[in-house]
């Protein structure tokens, strides 16, 4: 198998000319979104990526990830556009912050494993198809596939309980564009490719994509148990839940928050609640106190009256359970009662939190 082929296992493999400069900004352009995956911020998180670059765990990687990810996180809220922009900010942001840490080898290793899981969207970025010697044409006819592609995908994600006829032409889409890429790239350009490889990673082993949880933001009042932070919680597998006492959903859950209390605190799983009103009652701290002990919680609620928590976090919906690992990465996350209309939601957080717990 040449390394042409190899590539093709892990989609379509592509990096930076050696010779570039590598403080150079390798993230998409305006030009290149939406088109382009933007996955560096996902890649960076991951134990995998870490460790190719000799940072995992590293104190100054931590410092810059906690603060990109206060923005990263509940960006995820924004318009499509603005997300895309913000992203691409925090993307140069990051790059900055790495080039000052990592070796030209290393900076031109993360080039290679963004590009990697670009797939062959990644020839689309200026410097991959200079690099291949794309021409205009061909880079138009690429882009018009992939353009069909993803009006498709944003048909079929419309469609409420899927749509088989839609899937298929997708599937179906999505391998034409591979057969157009194939057919459009000559020998010459397919070794051009081929020399600038990287080693192939393994993406399908990705799990941790997900930013650092935001830290608790301490309003001085409390419910249930004690008090904490989630730095304080370092080490131990965390059930942060946002509830409002009178939600109906929400006191669906009440049953499972106490078991896992119950049960997984001797696991070596922290469970806090966070408590954003939505109604005139939930704002009165006393009454938010009363309720918590009427529920028996006893485990760490903060009163988050103005919000400031569920902001931080991006919530959007009464009640919402995320799972964070030991060293504080979001890892899951349940929206909405955990068995609303036969959901198994505290099973399969259940099952997550024991994998977690091993590792």
């Amino acid at each position: 198998m040449n390394p042409f082929q190899v590539a093709r296992l892990v989609v379509l493999v592509a990096t930076i000319l050696l010779g570039m400069d590598s403080n150079r900004v390798f993230a998409q352009t305006e030009e290149e979104a939406p088109l382009v995956p933007q996955n560096l911020l996902k890649l960076i998180h991951t134990p995998e990526v870490q460790q190719e670059l000799g940072l995992e765990d590293d104190p100054r990687l931590l410092t810059v990830l906690r603060d990109i990810d206060r923005t990263w996180w509940p960006s995820r809220l924004l318009p499509a556009a603005k997300q895309i922009e913000t992203t691409r900010e925090l993307e140069k942001r990051l790059l900055h912050a790495l080039t000052q840490q990592l070796t030209p080898q290393k900076t031109r290793r993360l080039r290679e494993i963004e590009i990697q899981s670009q797939g062959t969207r990644a020839l689309l970025r200026a410097d991959v198809s200079e690099a291949v010697e794309l021409g205009p044409q061909e880079l138009r006819t690429i882009r018009t596939e992939f353009l069909a592609t993803d009006s498709l995908a944003r048909q079929f994600s419309e469609k409420t309980g899927g749509d088989a006829d839609l899937e298929k032409q997708l599937r179906a889409a999505r391998e034409k564009e591979q057969k157009v890429v194939d057919r459009l790239l000559s020998y010459s350009q397919r070794q051009s490719l081929a020399k600038l490889l990287g080693e192939p990673l393994n993406f399908r082993n990705l799990k941790r994509i997900y930013p650092l949880a935001p830290e608790l933001i301490d309003s001085d009042e409390w419910a249930g148990t004690g008090r904490t932070t989630l730095e304080a919680q370092r080490g131990k597998v965390v059930l942060l839940h946002f509830y409002a006492f009178q939600c109906h959903n929400c006191v669906a859950n009440f049953e499972h928050y106490n078991r896992w209390q119950e049960s997984l605190s001797k696991k070596g799983v922290a469970v806090i609640g966070i408590q954003t009103p939505e109604t005139s009652a939930e704002r009165d701290s006393k009454l938010v106190q009363r309720a918590a002990k009427e529920q028996g919680f006893e485990f760490p609620v903060l009163i988050d009256l103005k919000n400031s928590n569920w902001d931080a976090w991006g919530n959007t919906m009464w009640p919402t359970v995320y799972v964070v690992d030991k060293k504080g990465y979001i890892r899951y996350w349940w929206q909405g009662e955990l068995n609303w209309q036969g959901a198994t939601g505290d099973q399969t957080i259940e099952k997550m939190v024991n994998a977690l717990l091993t590792e």
